[in-house]
């Protein structure tokens, strides 16, 4: 990439932290949209408007639609609708303080299943991440008042989800056009969630300004603007470095069901959620002081 183009250090990450704040309040925003839309119809109204959005802004682009760009935006929208479908049930179920710490559990799912699919070696580092994070979810569990619940459980396996997605994005994106892909991407969860409306169809409630503006803002800000921003300036940082970003997500989610839903955790909550927050920091805190060693290295060689 030609330095000349290249965006400063500040802008990078001043972009990575906003697409984290923005992804933090789909929490806040789901859980007031929850109240008055079934969980299915909210992924397909969200997901629908965002297929529109992108069809609208990339309309030139449709010249270069091919077979392949619909058959790899398919099977990576098969695996976010299956995020996002956990996602909505397990912030209906629990906090989204809860929620956003556990689905950060991506971190730590992405080497399991590697190691299951191609024998990809976990590390020390997973495996302690592992140990601390079933010891976190354990606190919550005896934590008192609902324990462990159906939430938490769900917004766990969101947490697989979104690690199979991640995998899947880089097992089966090409040179595509990734806006094209994207638009197939979210067609595909919106068709899921409508099927899963149609199966399970529930009760929508007198629908006020607040909920029609959670659709909007899913829509809009963690879908189509998070995915823009990501990809336009995650490729000028590390996997490790954009990882360490990338776990503000639930310090948000936590801000929010505080200050705005006056959630408030337990003591053996907080040392729970810590624990598990710690699991997912403390494997890319290491790779990356392995990466900036690593640089430090290399440029004392070049200057040798």
């Amino acid at each position: 990439m030609n330095d000349t183009l290249r965006p400063s250090q500040g802008r990078i990450y001043f972009f990575l932290i906003l697409t984290t704040l923005f992804w933090g309040g789909s929490f806040l925003f789901t859980k007031i949209g929850l109240r008055e839309i079934p969980p299915a119809l909210f992924v397909f109204s969200r997901f629908t408007l965002a297929t529109l959005i992108m069809l609208i802004v990339f309309a030139r682009r449709l010249s270069s639609f091919n077979r392949h760009i619909l058959r790899r935006g398919v099977i990576v929208g098969c695996a976010l609708g299956l995020t996002n479908i956990c996602f909505v049930f397990g912030v209906q179920g629990t906090s989204i303080s809860r929620a956003g710490v556990l689905n950060n559990l991506f971190v730590l799912f992405i080497p399991l299943v590697t190691k299951l699919v191609w024998r990809d070696r976990i590390g020390r580092l997973n495996l302690a991440g592992v140990a601390l994070a079933a010891l976190g979810i354990w606190l919550l569990a005896t934590s008192g008042g609902a324990g462990f619940n159906r939430g938490d459980l769900v917004s766990t396996i969101c947490a697989f989800f979104i690690a199979c997605h991640i995998i899947t994005v880089s097992k089966v994106l090409k040179d595509d056009d990734v806006y094209l892909v994207s638009m197939i991407q979210f067609a595909t969860v919106a068709v899921i969630a409508g099927l899963a409306t149609l199966a399970a169809p529930g009760t929508l409630g007198n629908l006020s300004s607040s909920g029609a503006l959670s659709v909007v803002y899913c829509a809009i800000f963690p879908t189509v603007i998070c995915f823009t921003m990501q990809n336009t300036f995650q490729r000028y940082v590390t996997p490790t470095r954009a990882g360490l970003v990338y776990t503000l997500d639930p310090v948000w989610s936590l801000l929010a069901g505080m200050f705005v839903l006056g959630e408030h955790l337990k003591p053996l909550e907080w040392l729970g959620c810590g624990l598990i927050f710690l699991a997912a920091l403390l494997p890319l805190s290491v790779r990356y002081l392995y990466e900036r060693r690593l640089l430090q290295r290399y440029g004392a060689d070049q200057h040798a």
